[in-house]
């Protein structure tokens, strides 16, 4: 029986092979979410036609297929020839038939290709390009490569070896020992030992287990589960498929966010064919292993991202957190044992398991082994999908990746874990990234979204856009939590628009310090995250609000004005930016703004090129305005 499901499965990669043989090269539009945006799909339609037309599947070998996220979403659409690595950036319809003939004739458009931000060098291959060389791809190894909806496309990548490795060679304990040895802790941002989690479920008591897996990505700023998910929805099934297998379940559930319909629609095609392959459902591969996987969809709610919530949700109840003193893996949904995995741990099993848990301990620190995937977003020139070894430290990863800051601007800070992180200053930008240490900067891992930020970034405002996100997600059901955010909030608004005294710092450090102690999950344990780490880093900031009444960024409107100075060039970009009309002036000569016109909105300011508009506080603006009036 053993060999003859090896055998169906080989035979399953042949019929992959066969299929697949003539595509000699391969047009990759990538269809990420991004990319999607600007109008990828429509131009994978024109691509295709415009192939199809001309013949050039039959007299060149030349496929186009439609991908997941290739990473860099600040230029997309992005569109590789395969095998050839060679990147266009920024693709539009009307660039289709020049890339075509250069494909045709082995040559590439030069002003189609990708261009360095800082250099200005045109770079042929995106292996070549600062934003992909300093990456290593483990769990997003075939996303943007494959066609997320193609099972044997899926396969001739390597898809299910990790699964007939394990049904076929290995025992369950084996299994988890291989993840022991590897180190690999959950991503979803506990950082939890993946290993101890199985063994727990596996020796707990009865013959009923479920599989989760945690698509309820809900950080602002991060999509890392969501483009795995639209981009490789076969690699999550086969860590299911191995984790099952493992401690013993017959059924899986996917809660994915309603939000994420592309997601969904690819999930359930891939689970659809892996179940006519044979490799879910009944007897899979002709091993007696029964395990099947069905899709939940979630309403959207941020604390459905808690594990406790997420099950309630699953069984049909409102999503609140339970006592974290009931182990899911002993009392989980439906109260059977249980083991609940984001997205990014569960499609990183099957290559662990298929090249052994050492290889993936080699990567990374001491206590956050492997590779760990983020998006970056924010203030920086390449924003996008990356994965790179742990202990990667955020200098090499905002400034060599991402390009560092857009229009010659300072970086101030990177937010990472989303609402539940807290914000890095520069002065931490050479620390590694790993659990511990982003743990002891006052933020954490997450999920994995860094949001960068620049000197224009109130940091004061940062944390009270994490409350007021928190508080509309914050399920109500504790009172630490439920109220310890309203009072939050009232205390930053008093900040924000002057109104607040000095004591209230000390306020907002006590009733963050009873939230972290008393709230019943850890939506609200680390609600205060935010908080407390702005304060820790940018204690200055803080205090310029409520002794000077000053915003140092320029961007709290309340406390914030603007003027022109006399450097003014008459370069005229002020002027339609404005949108009341406060600005007037010839172009080529010195431009006034009119003080009660103006909504001190900034948008002046950051368009002006020379620096001729500064940013003061309102209280000067007073004082000037009654000097004025009393001279007069």
């Amino acid at each position: 029986m053993r060999t003859e499901g090896m055998a169906r499965f080989e035979a399953l990669k042949q019929e992959a092979r066969d299929r697949l043989a003539a595509r000699k090269k391969e047009l990759l539009v990538c269809c990420g979410t991004g990319c999607r945006a600007r109008g990828a799909l429509e131009l994978a339609d024109l691509f295709a036609g415009e192939v199809q037309a001309r013949g050039l599947e039959v007299s060149v070998g030349l496929f186009v297929k439609r991908v997941g996220c290739h990473g860099c979403c600040e230029q997309g659409p992005l569109v590789v020839v395969s095998p050839d690595d060679v990147l266009y950036a920024r693709v539009k319809k009307t660039h289709v038939p020049r890339i075509l003939d250069a494909v045709v004739e082995n040559r590439v458009v030069e002003k189609f290709l990708y261009k360095d931000p800082a250099s200005g060098e045109r770079i042929v291959h995106a292996g070549d390009i600062p934003f992909y060389k300093h990456q290593t791809k483990y769990v997003l190894r075939n996303v943007g490569k494959i066609d997320p909806t193609d099972m044997y496309d899926a396969l001739t990548h390597g898809a299910y070896a990790g699964v007939v490795k394990a049904l076929f060679e290995m025992s369950p304990e084996e299994v988890i020992e291989q993840v022991r040895i590897s180190g690999l802790r959950g991503r979803g941002g506990a950082g939890f030992s993946t290993a101890r989690k199985w063994a727990a479920c596996r020796k707990a008591k009865g013959d009923i287990k479920y599989i989760l897996c945690n698509g309820d990505e809900g950080d602002p700023g991060a999509f890392e589960d969501a483009s795995l998910m639209e981009g490789d929805p076969h690699a999550v099934i086969e860590g299911m498929i191995i984790g099952a297998f493992a401690v013993g379940s017959r059924q899986g559930y996917i809660y994915v966010r309603d939000e994420y319909p592309v997601a969904v629609k690819h999930l359930q095609r891939a689970i659809d064919q892996a179940r006519d392959a044979g490799l879910l459902g009944t007897d899979i591969l002709g091993t007696g292993m029964d395990f099947d996987i069905q899709i939940s969809r979630g309403g959207g709610a941020f604390v459905c991202g808690e594990s406790s919530a997420l099950m309630r949700s699953i069984e049909g109840k409102i999503g609140e957190p339970r006592a974290k003193y009931v182990h899911a893996t002993d009392r989980g949904l439906w109260d059977r044992p249980t083991v609940l995995n984001n997205v990014e741990t569960w499609a990183t099993i099957g290559k662990l398991i298929q090249e052994g848990g050492a290889t993936f301990a080699a990567m990374g620190t001491e206590k956050s082994k492997g590779t760990k995937a983020f998006t970056l977003v924010g203030k920086v020139r390449n924003t996008g999908l990356i994965e790179l070894p742990m202990g990667t430290p955020l200098r090499h990863i905002v400034f060599d990746i991402g390009g560092g800051m857009p229009k010659g601007r300072a970086f101030k800070a990177v937010q990472t874990g989303g609402p539940s992180g807290g914000c890095v200053p520069e002065e931490l930008l050479d620390a590694p990234v790993d659990y511990e240490v982003l743990t002891e900067a006052g933020s954490m891992m997450g999920s994995g979204g860094m949001i960068v930020m620049d000197d224009r970034t109130c940091m004061v405002n940062v944390a009270r856009y994490f409350l007021n996100f928190l508080i509309e997600e914050s399920c109500g059901k504790c009172v630490p939590c439920r109220e310890g955010l309203k009072q939050l909030q009232i205390m930053y608004d008093d900040i924000l628009e002057g109104r607040a005294d000095e004591g209230v710092l000390d306020r907002i450090e006590a009733l963050s310090a009873g939230m972290k102690l008393a709230s019943l999950c850890d939506l609200g344990r680390s609600a205060p995250n935010p908080v407390l780490s702005t304060l820790r880093h940018f204690r200055a900031e803080y205090e310029a609000h409520i002794r000077d009444r000053t915003c140092p960024a320029g961007v709290c409107r309340e406390l914030t004005a603007f003027e022109i100075l006399d450097t003014c060039d008459g370069c005229h970009l002020c002027v339609p930016a404005c949108p009341t009309g406060a600005i007037t002036g010839e172009p080529k000569t010195p431009h006034v703004l009119d003080q009660n016109l103006c909504i001190s909105c900034g948008a002046c300011f950051d368009v002006c090129p020379t620096g001729a508009i500064r940013h003061f506080s309102q209280r000067e603006l007073k004082e000037r305005t009654a000097h004025a009036q009393a001279d007069h």
